[in-house]
């Protein structure tokens, strides 16, 4: 599995924050009703990188937020036929240029994991935050988009007990393969002082 592990030092960079509801104050919020309460006394300790493309490799419409709004016009595309009655979401969405989109609160639980664990932990979606970057496995991401997952996540690690950020494929392996190849880990976990990377 791979994982990243604090080890105790925080980043400086403070570009963006998370508010006492859990909303990110630079957001662009799209409200989704695909969410609900995480356990009781359950602390939040795991970021989940994902990606996603509607259709897979078409970037910069506005087909994701109607996924993870229910408003999705599965008769569009023929690739949407699978999704129809489907009920998801995310937290956050980061497009190819930066911009930063937020669906649910970070104190509620989205749906994005699906079936999943960490280290026999299962139901990620009760401990994680989702983060969604605008892409596909087989092209390179966007250097925005990069920097824009550095500022939230420096973010959310100041306001949560943060210990693991993993990809979407280490949390459900054999089942997904986001976020791909072509996410680079190493110059991402640079930019977050105190972290390292583990093969587990």
């Amino acid at each position: 599995m791979l994982a990243q592990t604090k080890t105790g030092v925080a980043s400086e960079l403070q570009p963006i924050a998370i508010d006492a509801q859990g909303w990110c104050t630079q957001a662009l919020v799209r409200p989704s009703p695909n969410f609900g309460p995480r356990p009781d006394a359950v602390e939040i300790s795991l970021l989940v990188i994902h990606n996603i493309s509607l259709p897979v490799g078409e970037y910069r419409q506005d087909h994701v937020s109607a996924l993870f709004q229910n408003r999705l016009n599965c008769d569009a595309h023929p690739d949407f036929a699978s999704l129809r009655g489907l009920q998801v979401s995310s937290h956050f969405l980061i497009r190819r240029d930066g911009q930063l989109l937020q669906y649910v609160s970070c104190l509620q639980r989205a749906w994005h994991a699906g079936v999943s664990e960490l280290f026999g932990r299962q139901g990620c979606n009760d401990f994680s935050i989702g983060i969604e970057l605008e892409g596909c496995d087989t092209e390179p991401f966007e250097a925005a988009q990069y920097q824009g997952l550095t500022m939230l996540t420096t973010a959310l690690l100041q306001r949560y007990p943060i210990t693991h950020i993993a990809g979407h494929s280490e949390i459900a392996s054999g089942r997904k393969t986001d976020p791909g190849p072509c996410f680079d880990w190493s110059s991402f976990l640079a930019t977050l002082p105190g972290w390292e990377y583990r093969d587990n």
